[in-house]
């Protein structure tokens, strides 16, 4: 894929191409007419309370404007080919407290859009385009957000979401580089958890120097931090990041930094000590980097997820089989009957983008439970298939939950014939590996956009780490017992 820059009149900076986003939009309805309004989102404060809630803003807005500024909105004439912004006016009164928002200059050189205007002339506006348009079609996302106060003869809530999600789903140049750049931050912050890990007492502190290094380099999270210690790890959305790490063998970190809106989704697991804690842990370590590594070599366009996870759950059963953890029937059986989900009971992958688990309207992986054999599987052998500039994730996992397992396998008869409920003792402390990895589907294949180390890369940096604590203490002894007065 060549990388085009689009860069501000004057400067270095990259212009981010709403224009060339709401134009496809655009095509994607259908229509050579009609207008498309989007709203921003407004800033609120805690109910009961007089603090801001944390803005976020709405993506669907954003793709088609660039802009992250509270209380804008836009519209776009498809017939002129009119890109408009609306922005806040600036308050005097509010500057000394709040700061102030871009001016019309500002957002005229900051914004690829064609006008810019104040909020207050909104209505104005679009009573005028009425009026010179009354059979066009309004469209708009959602029912609820139309204009206040705006009666339009023909407003269509249906087709824009749908648009607007099908043109997601490709990546042009500028978000490629976006995701680009929040995983060479992720990268950053996870190697830096790695190379601090034998000094940590507790989870906290994995997500706070984890989160210390994306804000110091411009970026925010772009879901809450998962550091999850020992049999924390059989959860798979574990947030509580409170416990000890003292006695666990294994950290599952699933953290990724946003970077101008756009996510990164990457999830490491190593042992907190400098080498495997145990067989066990080895083990399961390996099946998943077999699961991942398969998965992705063959990510191509055309290949559909849903085969690729048929194949991590293959791969999954052949080394449980081999560990003995899985028993008493064929591989062929043991897949048909679903057993293998209560380890690894998630998708391969998602979309990513302006949202961690990303909108399409060509899904990848969508849930279906009509069938039981699709309990394997987040999505039906009809989906399509794979497309250039598409940018999903590769996140196998074996999991080992107490809970689920006790609560819904080993009581069954059709799963529980098939666990070796003995040697699944042994492994309870693993608590669950999961690997995940960014990937950039290209014309001829793939291209892996995290570099955040894994496997025995991060397991030296986590000896160093090991081995730079255990001279200091020695160093430490060493100045102790010359000091005046050491017995």
């Amino acid at each position: 894929m060549n990388i085009r820059r689009i860069q501000l009149r004057g400067s270095g900076v990259d212009k981010y191409p709403a224009k060339q986003h709401v134009r496809a939009v655009a095509s994607k309805l259908g229509q050579s007419d009609g207008l498309i309004y989007l709203l921003g989102q407004y800033g609120f404060t805690i109910e009961d309370s007089d603090i801001p809630k944390t803005w976020r803003q709405r993506r669907y807005f954003y793709y088609c404007s660039g802009v992250d500024v509270p209380n804008c909105c836009l519209t776009y004439q498809i017939e002129k080919d009119e890109l408009s912004l609306y922005i806040p006016e600036i308050k005097p009164e509010r500057v000394l407290w709040e700061g102030r928002g871009p001016t019309i200059q500002e957002a005229e050189d900051r914004y690829d859009v064609d006008s810019v205007y104040l909020n207050g002339q909104l209505f104005d506006h679009l009573e005028h385009w009425i009026a010179a348009k009354p059979q066009s079609i309004f469209y708009i996302l959602h029912p609820d957000q139309s204009p206040a106060d705006v009666k339009f003869p023909r407003a269509d809530s249906s087709k824009l979401k749908h648009a607007i999600e099908l043109c997601r789903a490709i990546k042009d140049p500028h978000e490629v580089e976006c995701i680009r750049e929040a995983n060479k931050i992720s990268a950053d912050a996870h190697r830096a958890v790695l190379a601090n890990i034998c000094r940590f007492k507790s989870e906290a502190q994995i997500q706070g120097i984890f989160e210390d290094r994306c804000i110091s380099r411009g970026a925010k999270q772009a879901y809450p931090v998962i550091a999850a210690s020992g049999e924390n790890a059989g959860t798979l959305h574990y947030t509580k990041n409170n416990e000890a790490l003292r006695g666990r063998q294994f950290v599952c970190l699933d953290a990724g930094a946003e970077y101008q809106c756009y996510a990164s989704d990457v999830t490491r697991t190593f042992p907190i000590s400098g080498s495997w804690p145990s067989h066990e842990a080895k083990n399961i370590y390996g099946i998943v980097q077999m699961m991942q590594e398969h998965c992705i070599e063959k990510l191509k366009p055309g290949v559909k997820m849903y085969d690729l996870h048929t194949l991590a759950h293959k791969i999954a059963i052949a080394g449980l089989m081999a560990l003995g953890i899985l028993h008493n029937g064929t591989p062929e059986e043991i897949f048909e009957a679903g057993t293998s989900r209560g380890f690894y009971p998630h998708g391969l992958g998602h979309h990513l983008g302006l949202e961690m688990h990303d909108v399409s309207g060509i899904p990848v992986m969508r849930y279906s439970l009509q069938e039981h054999r699709e309990l394997l599987a987040p999505c039906g052998e009809d989906q399509p298939p794979l497309e250039e500039g598409m940018v999903v994730t590769v996140e196998p996992g074996i999991y080992f939950s107490r809970y689920e397992l006790q609560r819904a396998y080993l009581p069954s008869p059709i799963h529980s014939k098939y666990i070796n409920r003995g040697v699944l003792e042994q492994y309870w402390a693993v608590g669950g590996v999961r690997i995940e990895d960014d990937i950039l589907i290209t014309s001829s294949g793939y291209e892996n956009l995290t570099t955040a180390p894994k496997g025995e890369e991060a397991i030296g940096i986590v000896r160093k780490c090991a081995e730079n604590a255990r001279m200091g203490r020695i160093e430490a002894e060493m100045q102790g017992c010359t000091h005046p007065g050491c017995d």
